[in-house]
């Protein structure tokens, strides 16, 4: 045992998230368009962020059809921002093969698809003591986990299949996605997602679920590299400044180690530039092949969704 002491969490007080102030509701979320205007792409230079933008939906496109993998990196901030339903939308379009996302990716897909709102008001709970103290939202999330541990799934294959239980699970990246039998990996830093504040948190469940994650990205990872000098497929990095841009240069290590070679694309998508964005998923991973674009996801998403639905029609 420890010889420090440990704070009880089972003497925390719940609160049913029915009483939760959220942020974001249904009605929040963005559709799909049935028909896409291309003039406002047409006309956009063809410089800086509007040129890279061209490329990466270029990359993308070829990519896919040469069948290497389109691998999204995403944070929770795309399910905040309302644009879920895009990834969505590029998978049914064939142009996401994979999904890596943190920790806490899943919670606001699972409470839009459980209860139709996500995304509390920390400043005002924060100081009540009721910030990321749902009751239900950590019952479903730390169960997952402890599902995914005891059947040998991944966190993000047990993930999905909760939210496919969900009212709403139409609106449901994860759900989807299990539907469609695209992996769903989930990386979880334990500490940093408000269900791990709760009693029924099982760290070496999460441990467990995340770590055989890490293995299925990995494996698609090494799929990336293209034949010769030709660029293979692609890492669209959307959101995550720190997690996924580490989790994803310890997959491309293991992928050269076993031998991967060749060239591939990857792209930064967030409103700032950060550090190992641009190191680990920029400039590092693929030398000379990397872009990034500086932007609002809820802008950048959309457009680029609309891109990519002009060359490929739905299937």
């Amino acid at each position: 045992m420890s010889r420090y002491p440990e704070i009880d969490l089972s003497k925390i007080t719940p609160q049913p998230i029915a009483e939760r102030p959220s942020k974001v509701t249904l009605d929040d979320l963005c559709g799909l368009p049935t028909t896409v205007d291309g003039a406002i792409l047409d006309r956009l230079p063809d410089l800086l962020t509007a040129e890279n933008l061209r490329f990466i939906i270029r990359r993308t496109v070829e990519a896919a059809r040469a069948e290497y993998p389109v691998i999204f990196g995403a944070g929770a901030h795309l399910v905040k921002a309302g644009v879920g339903p895009l990834l969505i939308g590029l998978a049914e379009l064939g142009l996401l093969s994979c999904l890596a996302v943190n920790g806490a990716f899943p919670i606001h897909d699972l409470e839009l698809a459980h209860f139709g709102k996500t995304s509390e008001d920390v400043a005002a709970q924060l100081p009540l003591g009721r910030f990321g103290m749902s009751a239900e939202t950590a019952e479903l999330v730390n169960g997952a986990y402890q599902r995914a541990a005891r059947e040998g799934l991944g966190a993000g294959e047990a993930l999905g299949l909760v939210a496919g239980e969900g009212a709403n699970k139409g609106i449901s990246v994860l759900a989807r996605l299990y539907e469609l039998g695209i992996p769903v990996t989930v990386h979880v830093a334990l500490g940093t997602d408000i269900t791990h504040m709760h009693p029924d948190c099982d760290g070496a469940a999460i441990g467990e679920a995340s770590l055989r994650d890490f293995r299925i990205l990995c494996h698609q990872v090494a799929r990336l590299g293209g034949e010769g000098d030709a660029l293979g497929g692609c890492y669209l990095n959307w959101g995550s400044a720190v997690l996924l841009p580490e989790i994803f240069l310890k997959a491309v290590s293991v992928a050269r180690n076993l031998g991967m070679s060749g060239r591939f694309t990857t792209a930064a998508f967030d409103f700032n530039v950060a550090y190992r964005v641009s190191e680990n998923v920029v400039n590092r991973p693929s030398p000379g092949d990397g872009r990034y674009l500086v932007g609002p996801h809820e802008i950048l998403l959309p457009l680029f969704y609309a891109g990519c639905r002009r060359v490929v029609k739905p299937r």
